[in-house]
């Protein structure tokens, strides 16, 4: 059946993000996948590559999410979800794992985002009106990271959360490299975003209305792979 915007579901939005966020990894890439929706990323790894997945908790070569109705209660990533491990996989102490992080081992970062600016400037850790104990690990992982990609939902309560310049707190400034929401690829360049995917059941005027920032359009422009 054609994907319509009636059958876009939370779950087809979150494999819509995960699948195209995976194509962006390459053979024995060690990677790092925030809390929520990057997780998803993990399901769709190509198996002609090898893709290393570090949790911040202390884990190097988590796999996909355990499938139930059994768990090992044992292993969970830093988002406290059930996960399977592979094969060498190795478990280690939080002074290590933020060694890990900030020392440039990481090649990618995959995170959420509460906004994320055209400049690549990101808030990922403060929401308005509620209690936040910290900003936890993720400004340790974007900083010390080689690439960094936003996988987030387009828009929250119709608002969009790519804007001009971001209001919230910021995690980092200038860090971000892509980001890949439900509706579109961008990446984020020294002129600002530039639309590099678009997802079919969208139209130019669609992303337009619904991102809060200028952006250019990339002559390579493309359809998503949904």
């Amino acid at each position: 059946m054609p994907m319509t915007l009636e059958t876009l579901t939370k779950d087809k939005i979150k494999e819509i993000i995960g699948r195209r966020v995976a194509k962006e990894f390459h053979n024995n890439d060690n990677v790092t996948l925030g809390i929520g929706l990057p997780t998803e990323t993990a399901n769709y790894i190509s198996k002609d590559i090898n893709v290393i997945f570090q949790s911040e908790n202390g884990i190097f070569g988590i796999g996909r999410k355990q499938k139930g109705p059994v768990y090992n209660t044992k292993i969970l990533n830093a988002g406290g979800e059930y996960v399977e491990i592979n094969k060498g996989a190795s478990f280690y102490d939080s002074q290590m794992a933020f060694t890990i992080m900030r020392g440039g081992h990481i090649d990618t970062t995959v995170l959420g985002a509460l906004q994320v600016d055209a400049q690549g400037s990101i808030a990922s850790w403060q929401i308005p009106g509620k209690f936040v104990p910290g900003i936890g690990g993720s400004m340790d992982l974007i900083v010390g990271s080689k690439r960094v990609i936003v996988a987030m939902t387009h828009t929250s309560k119709n608002e969009s959360k790519i804007v001009s310049k971001c209001t919230l707190p910021l995690t980092a400034y200038k860090e971000v490299d892509m980001i890949v929401t439900e509706r579109c690829v961008f990446n984020i360049t020294q002129n600002g975003l530039e639309l590099m995917e678009i997802n079919p059941i969208f139209s130019l005027d669609d992303i337009k209305s619904s991102t809060g920032a200028d952006f250019i359009i990339s002559k390579n422009l493309k359809y998503m792979e949904i």
